[in-house]
């Protein structure tokens, strides 16, 4: 519905005696700043003139607080200014930019409010009263902000609160409190922030790579208890109230069900019996953000139904699970999961089934009292959703779980595994990554087969057209090519500062290492590094680093000593003691006298090539 400053009919939810009015005049200052749509009918939830403001297109992981404005929090004289600034922001955009999305108004409420903090502080009550010495004096105060650690904000930072900035300026001017001079006319938010090109190409990803033993006991965790599912849900089904038990008290609810669950066999109370559910709810979450690589949203947007199977022309099947992205505006797409989030996702259409239940009667209730009530359209968007838990503070009412719940469960989660390793969601979307890389790479045997299947698909949308595709995450695929690049550079990066290497490939790098003529056609060794890891094939094979196009060649599976002698072989300290065991593995089989002449010759070929490698590797292994 568009707003309007003319009077206009339409649907509006009227509390008086439970009807619904169709003829309200709305007139200049009752412009409609969010609707939702029940059974067909438009409800407005937010006005201008509403002190709060409930936004659209915010994922349902978002708390309650993040999904509304509440402008009690600017200061009231420019409070009018502040709410004509953002509806031009909402409905419009800034220029040359499409309408935002109500997480973007969201944020750019919450940079610009201490904006106007500042100005009323100042005793400025308008925008035209704002110079330019009043807009440095407030860079100043931005740029001496200090945390309680004593940090300041980061360049990232700075150039976010500038832009906003920027924003205010731009937007005022379609408003009748117009902010009359540029607040840094020959300037930019960049250049103020020190943000320049250096600074974005050195930018580090934020979310930090879990180390490998972290990971691994948490998914053995969450593995283990995914294992026992089964047997909670039946306990939990075994206790579920009659409808005329649901009236009793709650002592008297927990009474019947503890002496239901004793006679299933369960030896504990129905509270702790709920505790190990939700412990399977994380664990089942663990398991398919490990294994699909999905944001926490679009687990958060999970539905019942959202498993599908495929074949190939071999009659061998594939599970993808399919979800809503609101990171991307891709709408529903699919991700490639194995066996085993297919066990995660089914058990969470089945633990879901109570909670789905009560948002269900939830939505009967409201539309007995009123058909037309917003909430019913809020309680819609959770009711067929898996990852669900009851709030205590609303009357446990159940809703999905916010992105801050998930961070409280997760990180209690890894302390229960024994690990002080500061766990995040968007963590196990990096890992996933770093382990796809990792099975492209070839080093990594951790689920390999589903990884080289879903590379394999993932790659496919880069050689098509534009709309073919469009139902992957393509995001995901960008991230694993970024670990991938930096797998290649720190293991070139590890070739150069080894004093020795084997391997023909190997052995031919160190010679043109030491020619003082070849380093310097580089900036720097990390110019260098880069050069060399995007011209240079890499491939882990076990044994050695192979450097081949193709993989066709024995060395990586039948004759794995091959790779001491070949063209295309790397062999470094870490193989080291593969080729000690070998080589002694080897001089036992020349007491066999059973292999025959050419048995015996070809342990003695093998035996050699061990043997050179070793020698090559010397001097790695004085200096281990």
């Amino acid at each position: 519905m568009k707003p309007s400053h003319t009077k206009k009919e339409i649907i509006l939810k009227n509390r008086i005696d439970n009807k619904v009015k169709t003829t309200l005049p709305i007139h200049a200052d009752g412009r409609a700043v969010s609707c939702v749509e029940i059974e067909g009918t438009t409800v407005v939830t937010s006005w201008f003139n509403d002190d709060e403001w409930w936004l659209e297109g915010i994922p349902t992981n978002r708390a309650r607080s993040l999904r509304m404005i509440n402008f009690s929090t600017t200061p009231e004289v420019f409070r009018l200014t502040m709410k004509n600034i953002l509806f031009r922001y909402l409905k419009h955009g800034r220029a040359g930019l499409p309408p935002p999305k109500g997480a973007s108004v969201k944020n750019l409420y919450e940079k610009t409010k201490n904006l106007f903090i500042y100005f009323e502080s100042i005793k400025i009550h308008k925008l035209a009263d704002v110079t330019p010495l009043v807009v440095s004096n407030y860079i100043d105060k931005i740029r001496s902000h200090r945390t309680w650690k004593g940090q300041g904000f980061s360049k990232d930072t700075l150039v976010q609160q500038f832009l906003a900035i920027e924003a205010v300026y731009e937007l005022s001017q379609y408003t009748d409190d117009v902010w009359p001079i540029h607040p840094w006319p020959d300037s930019s938010a960049a250049i103020l922030a020190e943000y320049g090109i250096r600074t974005a190409l050195n930018r580090q990803a934020k979310t930090p790579l879990m180390p490998d033993d972290v990971f691994c006991k948490i998914f053995e965790r969450a593995h283990s208890l995914m294992e026992t599912a089964s047997e909670l849900l039946d306990f939990r089904d075994a206790c579920e109230l009659q409808d005329f038990e649901r009236g009793l008290t709650q002592a008297k609810r927990s009474v019947i069900r503890n002496q239901r669950l004793r006679r299933a066999g369960w030896n504990a109370t129905y509270r702790e019996l709920s505790n190990k559910l939700l412990e399977i709810r994380t664990a089942c979450y663990v398991i398919l953000a490990s294994t699909s690589g999905c944001r926490n949203h679009e687990l958060a947007n999970l539905t019942s139904g959202a498993l599908e199977r495929t074949a190939d022309a071999d009659g061998k099947f594939f599970h993808w699970m399919k979800s809503k992205s609101e990171k991307t505006d891709a709408g529903v797409i699919t991700w490639m999961i194995p066996e085993v989030a297919v066990r995660a996702l089914r058990i969470m259409e089945r633990w879901a089934i109570p909670y789905q239940t009560t948002i269900n009667e939830e939505i009967r209730v409201l539309k007995s009292k009123d058909p037309f009530d917003p909430a019913i359209a809020e309680a819609i968007r959770h009711k067929h959703c898996l990852f669900l838990g009851e709030s205590g503070q609303r009357n446990n009412e159940v809703r999905t779980l916010s992105l801050r719940t998930w961070a409280t469960s997760i990180r209690k989660f890894g302390k229960d595994c024994g690990f002080e390793w500061q766990i995040s969601t968007h963590q196990f979307r990096r890992k996933f990554a770093n382990y796809a890389a990792h099975s492209k790479f070839g080093d990594l045997r951790y689920l390999r087969q589903h990884f080289a299947h879903w590379s394999m698909d993932m790659t496919l949308p880069y050689a098509m057209d534009d709309d073919w595709g469009g139902h992957l995450d393509t995001e995901l695929l960008a991230e694993i090519d970024s670990e991938l690049m930096n797998t290649k550079i720190n293991t070139i990066d590890k070739w150069l500062a080894q004093p020795s290497l084997s391997g023909g490939c190997g052995l031919s790098l160190k010679v043109w290492q030491r020619n003082p003529n070849h380093l310097t056609l580089f900036r720097s060794h990390a110019d260098m590094v880069k050069s060399l890891s995007d011209n240079i094939s890499i491939r882990s094979n076990g044994h050695a680093w192979c450097t081949a196009d193709s993989q066709s060649c024995v060395g990586n599976t039948l004759e794995r000593t091959r790779c001491g002698e070949c063209i295309h072989g790397v062999i470094g300290a870490e193989h080291a003691h593969l080729y000690k065991g070998m080589q002694e593995e080897l001089r036992k089989l020349l007491d066999c006298k059973d292999i025959g002449e050419a048995g015996i010759a070809r342990v003695h070929r093998d035996l050699n090539r061990c043997i050179q490698v070793i020698n090559d590797l010397n001097d790695n292994i004085s200096a281990g």
